[in-house]
């Protein structure tokens, strides 16, 4: 068994780490550090339920070997809050109704904060109509850039007034 030693910046603690090369991010959250929001959907990298940010980029963090982030900053739901007021997103999710189990709802919040954060960018999706503008925020261009995410309980028509409420 390889090991190796890594530091991490997660919601905002550093921690530095000895592990095993193969252990994923997810599984170092979960395991090692006791952050058990991100959850084990699928193990391979389809239902988005493991979505956290590293160095504010989504990431499927199943798929995502925790060594190859040494150095990274990672954000999962529970550092989305701010001194235990709620992220905009974390309110708009409860004030729309935007779950039913609520499994995915940590990734699809945290995909959704990444999502916002590549808007503001000015990224554009498969179906930015015209690149030449700012991006325009519309149910079509949600639905595109969440598509990685997976509510089995289609929540779906909550979620996405959920994230424009939260972009307004």
């Amino acid at each position: 068994m390889s090991r190796h030693g890594i530091t991490l910046n997660v919601n905002g603690v550093e921690h530095a780490l000895e592990l095993d090369t193969r252990t994923t991010l997810l599984d170092l959250l979960r395991e090692r550090l006791g952050l058990t929001g991100s959850k084990k959907g699928c193990d391979h990298g389809q239902c988005g339920a493991c979505t956290v940010l590293v160095d504010g980029m989504r990431v499927n963090s199943c798929l995502a070997l925790a060594v190859s982030h040494d150095g990274a900053g990672v954000t999962t739901i529970e550092g989305l809050a701010d001194n235990g007021d709620l992220h905009a997103l974390q309110r708009s999710f409860i004030e729309h109704d935007a779950f039913q189990c609520g499994y995915c709802t940590p990734g699809q919040i945290c995909s959704a904060a990444g999502m916002l954060d590549e808007v503001e960018r000015g990224w554009p999706s498969h179906v930015t109509g015209d690149l030449t503008a700012p991006v325009a925020l519309d149910d079509d261009e949600i639905r595109e850039r969440m598509s990685g995410n997976i509510c089995r309980c289609g929540a779906y028509i909550n979620i996405v007034p959920a994230i424009r409420a939260a972009a307004e």
